[in-house]
């Protein structure tokens, strides 16, 4: 059923919009002061009007209209969730997120008030254009000019003068800002062909590094910030482990052969082998300009000058290998400096490559093994490595839609991990100022505090070069296995979209098996 043009619809009208699942793409009109909800178990949802009495199977929630909005109640066994948090009861508001079921769908609650016109959101009209742009199969140019066609013309037409205005003022701005920055490029280009920036560029980047480097007193902050975000998915990944069967042997099973990647690269002068390096006083500390940018310099004896990264990677039966993605395994590729560098004689290095297991005390190192040239995928090898545990399979098989999957990896890095550490844990970094890039790692190690998280999520597209879901992830999540319900891996987390409900994309595991099979 489509509400696009809704105007005419009298009174306050509640909408539930299917955004996954058998009835993704139509809505239920909620007009009536008590509905039922049922799930039938093709994952269709169907409504019906309480009636006393009268027994019903399937039945997930019911709606009970309260002052003007709707109150949603979970019915029967099957959990309900409400923007990601599991509810007995909810006031439901405009814009949330109804999650019917362990395997969902989804659904967004949307509420439209007598006399108002319908309008959509800012988000669901670029939603809308960003998915024409994935689906069609139009040229790409046409495809992206005929979606800023349907932005302009949506947001013209669709939203109030009030916005229209102060779209009008944000292009003007923008405008401004594009000749700046048109200005600004100008200038470093001129900058680049007379060979001074490159170097700059990169001081940059370890400026950034070193400022987002943890401090003791960093330390508390951090866990508070992300602790609320940590405990709202292990509560619903909890909820999957405690239903019986795949969900939950699936993990287990899994996490063992699943890896924390921690690396770091830096440059070298191809002719005769010297490292960039930090420059340093007398007194052997960094030199820094009055903006607080790193210096560096080819000459001295300063400490190399490293850009840290992390990732995830996961083993392959008894291989001795690691899958993880090309752009975790060579960093430097996505390092704007790069060509820069070359013309100047510096060439990238890897000066450190390890991984970490699930409960294993120490490190391992790893090297790069085969690289794919038309896929984000990378096979890593790691010393002595057979015998270490049997790894994941692959499968040979593509998903179809609406299939569960299961993502496991270690989004955010060392700072997720730190979240979820503890109070103890934290004071005693703080006590022993143990905040380094390599210090921290090794400390999580020690206590058997590295293990990867796992979030749920269902497939949308699937093509032989890319599989798409909506399972929550972030960077540091790249490289990890996505797995189906036998626990095998069809896919490696590759690309994060910030789109609805944090859409990602994934390499599909037949590419990994052609990457085995290739011996050149």
């Amino acid at each position: 059923m489509d509400n696009g043009h809704s105007e005419d619809i009298p009174g306050d009208v509640a909408v539930l919009e299917h955004l996954t699942g058998p009835s993704r793409g139509t809505v239920t009109w909620l007009s009536v002061a008590e509905l039922d909800l049922f799930l039938d178990p093709n994952r269709f949802i169907h409504t019906s009007i309480p009636r006393s009495g009268m027994q019903r199977e399937n039945l997930v929630a019911r709606l009970h209209r309260v002052d003007g909005s709707y109150d949603i109640e979970a019915v029967g066994d099957l959990p309900l969730w409400v923007n990601g948090k599991s509810v007995s009861a909810y006031r439901l508001e405009q814009g949330d997120m109804v999650e019917f079921g362990a395997k969902g769908p989804l659904s967004r609650f949307l509420l439209y008030y007598e006399n108002q016109p319908i309008r959509p959101a800012i988000a669901d009209v670029l939603s809308d254009a960003f998915a024409y742009v994935q689906v069609s199969h139009r040229p790409l140019v046409h495809r992206v000019l005929v979606a800023l066609g349907q932005v302009v013309r949506r947001l013209a037409r669709e939203t109030t003068i009030l916005f229209r205005v102060g779209v009008m003022i944000a292009l003007v701005a923008l405008s401004t800002l594009i000749y700046q920055q048109y200005q600004e490029n100008v200038l470093l280009q001129h900058k680049i062909e007379h060979g001074t920036s490159q170097l700059e560029n990169f001081a940059s980047a370890l400026t950034r590094a070193r400022k987002e480097a943890l401090a003791p007193s960093d330390l508390e902050t951090l866990r508070r910030e992300l602790s609320g975000q940590v405990l709202s998915h292990e509560e619903r990944l909890a909820e999957l482990e405690r239903q019986p069967g795949a969900a939950a042997r699936m993990i287990a099973q899994s996490s063992p052969s699943v890896a924390f990647l921690q690396g770091a690269y830096g440059y070298k002068e191809k002719s005769n082998g010297r490292m960039l390096r930090h420059k340093i006083d007398k007194q052997g500390k960094l030199l820094v300009t009055s903006r607080g940018q790193v210096l560096l310099t080819l000459e001295g004896d300063g400490p190399i000058a490293e850009r840290p990264f992390t990732g995830t990677g996961f083993a392959i039966e008894d291989k001795g290998l690691l899958v993880t993605n090309r752009h975790v395994a060579l960093p430097w590729e996505s390092d704007a400096n790069i060509k820069a560098f070359a013309e100047q004689g510096l060439e990238p290095i890897m000066i450190k490559f390890i991984f970490y297991l699930p409960g294993e005390p120490k490190a391992h190192p790893v090297k790069l093994f085969r690289a794919s040239d038309d896929a984000d995928l990378a096979l890593i090898r790691f010393e002595g490595g057979q015998g270490l545990f049997m790894g994941l399979k692959l499968s040979d098989a593509l998903p179809a839609p609406g299939d569960e999957v299961i993502v496991m990896g270690y989004p955010a890095g060392l700072r997720s991990m730190l979240a979820r550490t503890g109070e103890a844990f934290v004071r005693e970094l703080q006590e022993s100022k143990t905040t380094g890039f390599w210090s921290i790692a090794a400390r999580l190690a020690e206590l058997g505090r590295i293990t990867p998280l796992a979030s749920r999520g269902i497939v949308g597209q699937i093509t032989s070069e890319t599989i798409v879901y909506d399972a929550e992830t972030t960077y540091g999540g790249s490289g990890g296995p996505v797995l189906n319900s036998k626990g095998a891996v069809i896919a490696v987390n590759s690309a994060i979209l910030t789109n609805f409900g944090g859409s990602n994309f994934g390499v599909p595991a037949t590419k990994v098996i052609e990457l085995l099979a290739n011996d050149g």
